[in-house]
């Protein structure tokens, strides 16, 4: 993944765009369609905005400690207790890989026949071979990767505005509230990730603001694709958009590299984080074990709607990352050298619950946001009162 001299700016941005250009991405702006073209706009730049401001200050964490993602988890919740953070990344990441594979074999499917699992058999192998060759050796081939899809998307793009009137939108309603939460999720997904990155940065601050930035605005597009869909032809199915907005090879291109790109991620990370869990694991093995069975999930199982999956990511990583940034940016402490941070992992515990019960509200900001603020005020307060016995201090620049 990097050289001798990290990561550089120009990899970076090259591979949060791989990441953000996803048919999941552009799945998930078809559900913000009764919202209107207006409210749903801005439902998806404001939970991006939220959203990627915390994947910036994960990817900080990470790059200034230069730990892995599970790694600096560890730093809140003890060396033991960060492994339940690694074991359910390592969880929703296989669902990640699931979701992804079954997508874009749907979409493969509807554009060019041949049948859903077989297509589901194709785009694991791919994700293998690009594992197995690494993105280090792929090089040039992965630059033009991203260049055909960057065009192709264009095309696509284009593609929706050609009809001018708007098709009813079918499918339930969705209130603000969950189109924002919905618009933070899919940033907070990538939050477990991002310092397996941005760890070997040359500069983390530059890295990690690159990073968060081409991912912010390329998601804002996806998402963008998909309400225009919606809207448009009054369709939810990406492939059957692309059919009518005249996409033949394109767009099983799009579907192939985009799926490829993306799924390639979580399948690396979850490798990375498999080693917090044993250190005696090897990364490659467990994203080559993880693709094969997000491809044995995808056959097997209907994964087409994830919104739901999206909603309990939000729950588990929204308060995980409030402890940490609270004892990162303001207490200074950290647990590695403990087996458990037990107030910590029981003010995960409550911020889990209060976003769930949050949810439910349905609140005008969401349940990210208060949920968060929620359980950085009890950290903070739980830290005031409670000494801690020979602290271990983190540098704070």
């Amino acid at each position: 993944m990097t050289n001798s001299k990290g990561i550089s700016l120009w990899e970076s941005g090259l591979l949060w765009f791989g990441a953000a250009l996803s048919l999941a991405e552009m799945q998930t702006g078809t559900y913000f369609a009764p919202l209107g073209l207006k409210q749903g706009l801005i439902a998806i730049v404001a939970g991006h905005i939220i959203g990627c401001a915390l994947l910036f200050a994960a990817g900080i964490i990470g790059g200034r400690t230069h730990k892995s993602a599970m790694e600096t988890v560890k730093m809140s919740f003890g060396n033991k207790g960060g492994r339940l953070f690694a074991l359910l990344n390592i969880i929703q990441l296989l669902g990640w890989t699931g979701i992804m594979i079954y997508e874009g074999a749907l979409a493969a499917s509807t554009l060019f026949g041949t049948g859903q699992q077989i297509w589901c058999g194709v785009l694991g192998l791919l994700i293998m071979v690009w594992i197995a060759a690494g993105r280090k050796n792929l090089g040039r081939f992965n630059v033009i990767a991203m260049g055909a899809l960057l065009l192709l998307t264009i095309l696509l793009s284009t593609g929706l505005f050609t009809v001018t009137e708007s098709a009813p939108v079918s499918g339930e309603g969705i209130s603000f509230a969950l189109a924002l939460e919905l618009s933070i999720a899919m940033p907070l997904s990538w939050l477990p990730l991002i310092s397996d990155y941005t760890r070997s940065a040359q500069n983390p601050v530059r890295t990690t603001a690159v990073s968060t930035i081409v991912y912010g605005l390329v998601s804002c597009w996806m998402y963008a694709i998909g309400l225009g869909a919606a809207l448009t032809f009054g369709e939810n199915d990406i492939a059957q958009v692309m059919l009518k907005s005249g996409l033949g090879i394109a767009g099983l291109l799009i579907i192939l590299l985009s799926t490829v790109t993306t799924t390639f991620l979580d399948a690396y990370s979850a490798g990375v984080s498999s080693q917090s869990l044993f250190s005696r694991f090897n990364p490659k093995a467990v994203s080559l074990a993880v693709t094969l069975l997000g491809t044995i999930g995808a056959i097997l199982l209907p994964l087409l709607d994830f919104t739901d999956f999206l909603y309990f990511i939000g729950s588990v990583f929204a308060p995980m990352i409030a402890v940490q940034l609270t004892d990162y940016f303001f207490t200074g402490r950290h647990y590695e050298q403990t087996a458990f941070s037990r107030h910590n992992l029981l003010l995960w515990l409550a911020g889990f619950i209060i976003y769930r019960l949050l949810m439910q509200a349905d609140l005008p900001p969401g349940s990210t946001l208060p949920a968060m603020l929620l359980t950085m005020l009890l950290c903070a307060a739980c830290n005031a009162l409670r000494p801690q016995e020979n602290p271990v201090e983190v540098e704070v620049h």
